[in-house]
């Protein structure tokens, strides 16, 4: 190839660089947005005032949602808020909600499986050790282990996957082994720009922690 085909090359290639560079920075501007929402609602909003402003946040994560139905990130970050709002509904009327969310985490499975290091496996694997087991909802507790450990395997160091399946483990009597998952959680490395979630994490992880060291009073 002489230097002028090397050169035309180039420049092509710099083109599509740039342009993917752009037409993927509004997805991941419109999901860094959703995850700030989500988060602040988490952890800085009264328990009694969470269900009202998770349900405007599952309007504006569908929107994005369908904005962008070829990225996993966002059904990723609308299953979420429809699972937290879920827990802040509570009761028979969330079971569909969790069903809504379980879809979503499956559509981002079959786009990109490794997505925000594995949330998917991690929040689906979540629902089902925490729903009812049928014939009330899907509640599974041997799929529950199967994902949150595909989780933690594309993601062993991160502070969810660690949570999560350390959590799962005390729930189905396995504190002994949990510690050491729970530990990790706590010490796991910072993310940046998630200081607040990382925050509210380590302090849901000092629970099961105490419980399974068996200090919980």
């Amino acid at each position: 190839m002489n230097f002028r085909a090397r050169t035309t090359a180039l420049v092509a290639f710099t083109s599509i660089l740039v342009a993917s560079t752009t037409l993927a920075a509004p997805v991941d501007d419109a999901v860094a947005d959703l995850q700030h929402e989500w988060e602040t609602v988490k952890y800085k909003v009264p328990a009694k005032e969470q269900e009202a402003r998770f349900e405007t946040l599952a309007a504006k994560a569908h929107k994005v949602s369908v904005a962008f139905p070829d990225r996993a990130e966002p059904l990723i970050w609308e299953g979420i808020v429809l699972s937290s709002l879920a827990g802040a509904k509570g009761g028979l009327g969330a079971l569909g909600l969790v069903k809504q969310a379980k879809t979503l985490y499956e559509s981002a499975l079959k786009l990109q499986p490794d997505a925000l290091d594995g949330s998917a496996y991690n929040s689906l694997g979540v629902l089902y050790y925490k729903v009812p087991s049928w014939p009330v909802a899907f509640g599974d507790k041997a799929k529950a282990q199967e994902l949150l450990q595909k989780a933690l395997a594309i993601n062993p160091r991160g502070i969810d996957p660690n949570f999560f399946y350390g959590e799962y483990l005390v729930e189905t009597g396995k504190s002994t082994d949990a510690v050491a998952y729970l530990e990790r959680a706590i010490g796991a490395p910072a993310r940046p720009g998630r200081d607040l979630a990382d925050a509210g994490r380590r302090d849901e992880a000092k629970v099961p922690l105490a419980k399974a060291r068996g200090e919980a009073k």
